[in-house]
């Protein structure tokens, strides 16, 4: 009888977890995986709503919890924690023993990870490498996690070539979509109504999708970033808002504090929320007039969904872009007007046009790769050298 493969998978925090939820129901449900989930970061922290708690909700159970010390929100604080992040790994993983550790993205806390594993000689999968934020420190991040994994699932063809540049073996660079679009079919189809009241809140029934997260690469511009949105949101009176919350990134308590104060003061239309969960998140996707900030969500999802995004600053600098997504500067003015455009219905973009990151899928194609794969000839892993262009003679 064959052992079963052992898979660990990390989820540092709401986000992350919404994307790899469809790959988690699948591998539970393989009886020749014995899947171990280790939850990390903010699913820990009271601040951020302890989303460890919708993960046992749903039906899985926790193998390890590590918590890495996010008491504010200082970079000396993320880097402390990161570093407790690699202690941390490196006493759950051996207890553990995956054959293959599964990390997604492009975090500090997933790094940490990935460091452990690498130097306790643990296969890694990486999901949505190749991709440039140029907007935050993540982008190192996620090219660093390219280079300590040996199986790649990236959300599209731009981003395999660019893993292959990097020197990773074709052979084991799968482009998948991405996984987070699988959750729009198993999210319920709520109307506004049944939103609204499930959330406990009330305002107009028309509403905007908000997220804003700090610009980690150019912390200077998150005061302006915020003023913009929030300047620019002011002015919205006929809409609900519903605030999704900020990451535990560097700089986070500012965006933070400046929401919340406006929320007070607005509460009958502006609502804030930790955390949505998956599928009121979904949900609320569906029947925003728009998602508006500086989140991947606006994207990789709002686009499948044919919802309409505002992207403000850089953050997303970078990525592939959907003819959805109306990107701005952080200028009230300039983000006004493009929500009125949408408002009044002139925004158009062409249905017709394929989003980048695919309408689904990804979910199943990856649990697929994890349980079959043979690991033989990826790991470990070989530089895979490019053909070189060939020299041309020196003139002059």
């Amino acid at each position: 009888m064959t052992a079963s493969r052992r898979i660990a998978v990390v989820t540092g925090s709401r986000a992350d977890y919404g994307l790899l939820r469809g790959i988690l129901t699948r591998l539970k449900q393989m009886v020749d995986v014995d899947l171990s989930i280790i939850a990390c970061g903010m699913h820990l922290a009271p601040r951020f709503g302890e989303t460890w708690r919708a993960i046992e909700a749903d039906g899985f159970s926790i193998a390890a919890k590590l918590d890495l010390d996010l008491h504010d929100d200082r970079p000396e604080t993320v880097a402390r924690g990161t570093g407790t992040g690699v202690t941390g790994f490196a006493d759950v993983l051996p207890q553990l023993a995956p054959d293959i550790l599964v990390v997604l993205g492009d975090r500090y806390e997933v790094l940490a990870a990935a460091v452990a594993a690498t130097l306790l000689n643990i296969p890694i999968a990486h999901i949505h490498g190749g991709e440039i934020t140029a907007g935050a420190f993540d982008d190192a991040i996620r090219h660093a996690i390219t280079k300590m994994a040996c199986l790649h699932f990236v959300a599209a063809a731009p981003y395999r070539q660019r893993v292959i540049q990097m020197g990773e073996n074709p052979d084991f660079v799968f482009n998948v979509g991405a996984p987070g679009l699988d959750l729009a079919s198993t999210a319920p189809a709520l109307s506004r109504t049944e939103l609204f009241a499930g959330l406990g809140i009330s305002g107009p029934e028309r509403f905007l999708l908000v997220t804003l997260h700090p610009t980690t690469a150019r912390p200077d511009t998150d005061a302006t970033n915020v003023a913009a949105l929030l300047g620019t949101l002011s002015e919205v009176k006929d809409r609900s808002i519903i605030f999704t919350g900020v990451n535990a990134d560097p700089g986070y308590g500012a965006i933070d504090d400046a929401i919340k104060a406006f929320v007070a003061a607005r509460s009958d239309r502006a609502f804030h929320f930790t955390s949505l969960g998956s599928e009121r998140y979904w949900a609320a996707l569906r029947l925003a007039d728009a998602v508006v900030g500086n989140s991947s969500s606006g994207i990789l999802e709002a686009p499948a969904v044919g919802v309409p995004s505002i992207n403000i600053g850089d953050r997303q600098r970078g990525r592939l872009r959907a003819a959805s997504i109306i990107d701005c500067p952080a200028d009230s003015a300039v983000i006004l007007a493009s929500l009125v455009r949408i408002f009044e219905g002139r925004f158009h973009p062409d249905p017709g046009i394929e989003p980048p990151y695919g309408r689904g899928g990804a979910s199943e194609k990856i649990a697929g790769t994890l349980r079959k794969i043979d690991l033989r000839g990826a790991f470990p892993k070989h530089f895979h050298d490019l053909a070189a262009a060939p020299e041309h003679p020196r003139t002059g």
